[in-house]
């Protein structure tokens, strides 16, 4: 019975997304006041910053980076591809491997500009922004595909996908707690991804904290599992994750503009046991 239930959760979760809106989404979510470059408490500075940290400690190494859930876009691999020398981008829809296509093809077909991204990804790495041309080219370089993906399943990714031993960095960003019915499915699917990554190597996750919905586009609302920091922390230790740091992003008023009602971000780093 409780398999039943969750097949019909997952299938529920598949069909609200069957109206994704690509162009919408990075509207909503990746222009000003959430993408405000010139504020410090903006919370895609907030990311991009998480991120670019962690990619810079000395831990996170290796050849092979797997950015699980990409959706549209690409930010959150800006730091990695310094690293890694291997970046692989996937994602569920095929509508968001188009708008991720479309960037890799430099193809003028992108529904955002990620000028403004790459130039603050450049100051961060105290490069000049006006270096970020060299690391767009350089993103595109490393890029090694872009693959459906199914966190849900116990096999996410098709099996000639990575290598034998796996990939040696995993990152991911609202898409587990977006995309699973509930906690229970949010865990599984933390086990399901975790086997995609060698032991030892690093998974570093964003997500939404008491979240219940989002908007995929007009009138296209979206469930999401609202977390809590304790049940992340728990849910990365049952799947054989350890944590070694969560930082919290509390979003300021001005920041809910009605696409969501997201209260904070997390940001973890954990690595494989």
């Amino acid at each position: 019975m409780e398999r039943k239930g969750t097949e019909t959760g997952l299938a529920a979760m598949a069909a609200s997304y069957e109206k994704f809106d690509p162009a919408a989404y990075l509207q909503y979510n990746y222009t000003p006041p959430r993408a405000d470059f010139e504020r410090k408490d903006s919370v895609v500075p907030w990311k991009l910053a998480c991120l670019h940290r962690a990619f810079n400690e000395a831990d996170v190494s290796g050849e092979l980076l797997v950015d699980i859930g990409s959706g549209p876009t690409i930010y959150q691999v800006l730091s990695g591809c310094e690293v890694f020398s291997k970046v692989l981008l996937t994602d569920f829809l095929e509508v968001n491997r188009q708008e991720l296509r479309h960037w890799l093809q430099d193809d003028g077909g992108c529904n955002l500009d990620w000028t403004p991204y790459l130039q603050h990804v450049c100051k961060l790495e105290g490069r000049r922004p006006s270096e970020c041309a060299l690391k767009a080219a350089k993103l595109r370089q490393v890029i090694t595909d872009i693959l459906p993906i199914d966190v849900h399943q116990s096999q996410p990714l098709a099996k000639d996908a990575l290598p034998s031993g796996g990939a040696d960095c995993l990152v991911s960003c609202f898409c587990l707690e977006s995309v699973s019915p509930d906690l229970s499915a949010f865990t599984r699917a933390l086990g399901n991804i975790g086997g995609l990554l060698r032991p030892g190597g690093h998974l570093l996750l964003i997500g939404a904290l008491g979240e219940s919905y989002y908007f995929g586009g007009p009138d296209v609302r979206i469930p999401v599992v609202p977390l809590t920091e304790a049940q992340v922390c728990e849910s990365l230790k049952e799947k054989g994750y350890t944590l070694i740091r969560l930082e919290v992003y509390t979003l300021p008023e001005d920041m809910k503009v009605g696409v969501d009602d997201v209260t904070g971000v997390f940001f973890a780093k954990a690595r494989k046991n």
